[in-house]
């Protein structure tokens, strides 16, 4: 039997549901090979009993911090009544009790301004991070020593983890999961949850169009095409054909909606491409740069490193149980 990892959400007065439910769901849903849960997730707050939040109802929560010093992984959602960590930087004092449960070597995780706990803790002193943009003057000014990062979706410094607004709470879950039981878990719980499977942290929070406009062509069909075709060489005259548009009104319109550019966004679904092909099947690391596009193994390696920090042979030995080929 899979032995479960603890995930605790630590909520807040003033917490907002979406934030709190979508951890749940999202490491709820994980399974390993055999149906097994591989995530325990249980809610706590400061003190056990009901919890506002930012709808019309209150939530009860039956743990009280204790429940912090059994977690693995912590996670600290956004709170719509801004405490002494928004306003002053710093952490009052149950808070700071709380925090204190959290054991050392425990992995913990903020989505939108929860970002601000960590900080006021000093967890991310020196470190890169992120937060919802429209709080990050505030952030800047109250924690000047962190290297906050306004535009990304994501920041991973290993046992410290941050994300920007609400949805990309999904990201950063999804990211955990993938980090933990790699990509093919991951993907299953996207399809589960039906949301996209992986947008990569550095992709911009904010990004002019996120919706295509009424009547004004999108870049999504070339994009789709894209990924049944990545085992060729694509160019941007050929992605922008598919869409009938010049090279530069379609690169310009492909990084308003997706936020990077066509380049960047293609090597990055060829990696992960690699990934899912690592983890599912005994192709050699030279089959599979091929079948992505790479081309050859020594291109395959040096994005591959470049990433995710690690070689294909080493990822596939991880996800796959000791397997060595290619």
């Amino acid at each position: 039997m899979t032995d479960s990892h603890r995930v605790a959400v630590l909520v807040r007065h003033g917490v907002m549901p979406l934030e709190l439910g979508l951890v749940h769901q999202l490491f709820g849903t994980a399974r390993s090979a055999a149906g097994e849960p591989l995530y325990d997730v249980v809610t706590c707050a400061l003190e056990p009993g009901a919890v506002r939040t930012d709808a019309d109802f209150p939530i009860h929560v039956a743990h009280g911090p204790e429940a912090l010093a059994r977690a693995g992984t912590v996670v600290i959602p956004a709170t719509h009544e801004p405490d002494d960590t928004e306003t002053e930087g710093r952490l009052g004092d149950a808070l700071a009790a709380a925090l204190a449960q959290i054991r050392p070597g425990t992995r913990v995780a903020s989505i939108c301004t929860g970002a601000f706990v960590l900080a006021a803790a000093g967890w991310l002193d020196g470190r890169r991070a992120t937060t919802h943009w429209m709080s990050a003057e505030r952030f800047r000014r109250l924690f000047p020593r962190v290297r906050l990062d306004p535009d990304v979706l994501y920041t991973d410094e290993g046992d410290v983890l941050t994300s920007a607004g609400e949805a990309s709470g999904i990201d950063l879950c999804l990211h955990l999961i993938r980090r933990d039981h790699g990509a093919a878990v991951a993907a299953d719980v996207a399809r589960r949850t039906v949301v996209p499977p992986h947008r990569d942290g550095g992709q911009a929070q904010y990004v002019p169009r996120p919706v295509a406009e009424p009547h004004v062509a999108s870049t999504g069909a070339a994009r789709a095409w894209a990924l049944e075709h990545l085992d060729r060489p694509l160019t941007l005259h050929e992605l922008a054909g598919r869409e009938s548009m010049s090279v530069r009104t379609f690169t310009r319109r492909f990084r308003e909606e997706v936020g990077c550019s066509p380049g960047q966004w293609l090597t990055r679904q060829r990696v992960e491409r690699a990934r899912q092909l690592l983890e599912e099947t005994d192709r050699p690391v030279d089959r599979i740069a091929a079948d992505v596009g790479f081309g050859t193994g020594a291109s395959l390696r040096q994005h591959f490193r470049a990433v995710l920090g690690v070689s294909p042979t080493t990822y596939r030995t991880t996800f796959r149980g000791g397997m060595t080929v290619g």
